[in-house]
């Protein structure tokens, strides 16, 4: 009686280790993607709350300076005064706290010197890349140019006095 070979079992052995191969790349590259996707919403939630942070903190600024006491306004000096504003009787809040930078994550912000002295507007210090290239705001318009985050100036300048009128004599 003839003994039965092994060849067809190592055959099957073989095939199962190569498909057991290939379904792991596909396994990993399956994950790479995800992680990819994951990396990518995470970067346009952050440039979203960004955006948020920038407005929030370009409007505490117009507040401060449209509320300055007297008749001359200025800006304010850190964005500390922001948080308590001690100018007044009752000291006035324009924010809850000096909100971190969500790109990079720390409360350090670059700061925009107005003319007159005292802080017009804020920007990011990231050096990334933003996702948003376009469909700003009308306050954000001029982000649509920019190559870095650091590029977003998140700027309040006071609107321009209503354009007096040149009185002419009317015909008679």
């Amino acid at each position: 009686m003839a003994r039965p070979t092994t060849a067809g079992k190592n055959r099957q052995t073989g095939f199962t280790y190569i498909a057991l191969l290939i379904s792991i790349a596909v396994t990993g590259a399956a994950l790479a993607a995800v992680g990819e996707l994951t990396s990518v919403a995470a970067q346009r939630e952050k440039e979203n709350e960004l955006l948020f942070v920038g407005a929030e903190i370009r409007h505490a600024i117009g507040a401060f300076y449209e509320r300055s006491p007297g008749g001359a306004k200025r800006y304010p000096t850190s964005l500390e005064e922001l948080v308590e504003d001690k100018r007044h009787p009752v000291p006035q809040r324009y924010l809850r706290r000096v909100y971190p930078d969500p790109m990079t994550g720390k409360p350090d912000w670059g700061v925009v010197e107005a003319p007159q002295g005292g802080i017009m507007g804020v920007y990011s210090l990231s050096e990334l890349q933003p996702m948003k290239t376009g469909n700003f705001s009308t306050a954000d318009q001029g982000f649509t140019d920019g190559r870095r985050y650091s590029d977003w100036k998140f700027l309040y300048a006071p609107p321009a006095p209503p354009a007096q009128a040149a009185s002419s004599p009317s015909p008679s």
